[in-house]
């Protein structure tokens, strides 16, 4: 008996040495992505204007890189905050731990190379080789042209420093350690012609990270055979919102024309239109409806024209359930 429980305790014994070699290598040597390239972004008027467009109406990098007023509809980003960061993603919000975006104005980005930059926008690997929390989403961005991830680091090189100092992420145990295998090398595009609509409208898809927002998860992840239907949940102060179905299902925008896709995004442009106070208890959006606004009415269609070309999925979306008191 001796004997046999003597030999349970050393396979024990070595099942724990196993596991925390596991672990030890996965803390040590991984993200594994690559160092980042020696490269310097040349900052043409051309490019700044574009990554400016790109920052602020289709990657919407200032949407989570910025604050966000909460108290009004769709939380717009307060004046004056562009790149300092600070937005809190937590477990009240169904996070494994808790999560800030990252100060990137010139304050904090000033000493980081472009290569670095490029890196962590396109594979979610900073310069201390640390992974960010997928709430960025840098497997989309990962998929781009490389001239646009050129633009937004020659747009945000312009921002005005923000003198702000963003608390440090914690992710929880076990992710804390799962993290670490999440980030993956880039897989870089070249943008398709905008005459070539469909090819154009999944990249600026892709651009927008739609599919992130509008596909149920599993821990986290997307699952894939339900891409576009919607229906991901997302904890908000009032309750649960979810977000629509956007495939050519009756439960979704199949009855909808270009011309009714693009008027919902540009009726937040419209001059009479002024975000409403939201009560604690009232529904609210995290959709930035107000920087996707004012992306051209040429790329809104071109991203219409593609969603009916994905597969009709039917998911009837209860868009809001309110927390129980």
């Amino acid at each position: 008996m001796k004997k046999i429980l003597k030999i349970f305790l050393y396979l024990i014994a070595i099942i724990v040495i196993i596991i925390i070699g596991i672990i030890s290598y996965v803390t040590t040597f991984l993200p594994n992505v690559g160092k980042p390239e020696n490269i310097t972004v040349e900052r043409t008027p051309a490019r700044i204007e574009r990554g400016k467009y790109l920052a602020n109406c289709v990657t919407v990098c200032m949407d989570c890189h910025s604050q966000r007023d909460w108290t009004k509809f769709a939380g717009p980003m307060v004046a004056g905050t562009e790149g300092r960061g600070g937005e809190r993603f937590d477990q009240r919000y169904g996070f494994p731990g808790v999560f800030y975006s990252r100060n990137i104005s010139p304050y904090k980005l000033s000493d980081w190379t472009d290569g670095e930059i490029f890196r962590t926008i396109t594979t979610g690997v900073d310069r201390n080789n640390d992974a960010l929390f997928p709430v960025m989403p840098y497997h989309y961005y990962g998929g781009l042209d490389k001239e646009d991830i050129y633009s937004i680091i020659a747009y945000i090189r312009t921002l005005e420093p923000v003198k702000y100092d963003v608390p440090k992420s914690k992710a929880d145990f076990p992710f804390s350690i799962i993290q670490h295998l999440i980030p993956q090398k880039a897989n870089l595009q070249k943008r398709p012609a905008e005459s070539d609509t469909l090819a154009y409208g999944k990249y600026m898809t892709n651009a927008s990270a739609c599919r992130e927002c509008h596909t149920k998860d599993k821990k986290g992840q997307v699952i894939p055979e339900l891409e576009y239907s919607g229906g991901r949940e997302f904890a908000m102060p009032a309750g649960i919102i979810r977000s629509g179905n956007l495939t050519q299902d009756v439960s979704g925008i199949k009855a909808w024309t270009a011309e009714q896709f693009i008027k919902r995004f540009k009726m937040y442009q419209d001059t009479s239109f002024h975000s409403p106070t939201i009560g604690e208890k009232d529904f609210n959006s995290i959709m930035p409806w107000m920087m996707y606004s004012k992306m051209k009415e040429s790329d809104l269609y071109a991203i219409f024209k593609y969603l009916q070309t994905v597969k009709p999925i039917a998911n009837t979306v209860i868009k809001f359930t309110p927390r129980a008191d």
